[in-house]
């Protein structure tokens, strides 16, 4: 089973490689797929990989010892 952090890891990729591809070609993948009639959809993906970058702000402050095991 997948755990908060590893979907939260995930995301954050997802999200990582839209603003590179964002950077290095000006295209939105997100938006590309999901534009148009499912707008909406694009911003809900936005929202909830924006509130997993959030999330993973906790990973720093997490002990290491107990994360590793």
């Amino acid at each position: 089973m997948i755990s908060v952090r590893n979907l939260a890891l995930i995301l954050i990729i997802i999200g990582a490689v839209n603003w590179g591809l964002i950077g290095f070609f000006r295209y939105d993948l997100v938006s590309s797929v999901f534009g148009g009639n499912l707008e909406i959809v694009s911003r809900v993906i936005f929202a909830i990989v924006g509130l997993a970058g959030l999330y993973a702000i906790s990973f720093f402050f997490r002990n290491r010892e107990s994360t590793q095991s």
